[in-house]
């Protein structure tokens, strides 16, 4: 089972999040529960490290764990607001994979 911890604000920016597990769904390279948390963290990450004022500590050193931290200075609404969407676009996909999945994905949302 793959297990994502996905950390917001209480105004829903998002934070950092982590990912531990293989799913479990099929095998290397055919697991579909796995790609899909793979193509949407990754994207997220993508997406986010290139936003201006935003820092992103990363780490997928080893199959099977995803982990990234996000750091801002002194960002202006607009940015703020981007996060607030990569934290939607996150708990909203990740969560429709859980749903779907439930015995091979599960999803923990933090804000503080």
């Amino acid at each position: 089972m793959t297990v994502v911890l996905l950390r917001r604000s209480k105004q829903g920016v998002l934070l950092g999040c982590r990912a531990e597990g293989h799913a479990g769904y099929a095998g290397a390279g055919f697991d579909i529960v796995c790609s899909a948390v793979t193509v949407l963290l990754r994207t997220a990450m993508q997406v986010v490290s290139g936003l201006p004022g935003v820092t992103m500590n990363s780490d997928c050193s080893e199959r099977g764990n995803l982990s990234f931290e996000i750091g801002t200075d002194q960002l202006d609404e607009s940015i703020l607001d981007k996060l607030v969407f990569a934290g939607d676009f996150l708990e909203t996909g990740l969560g429709s994979v859980a749903k779907e999945f439930p015995e091979y994905l599960k999803l923990k949302t933090v804000r503080n």
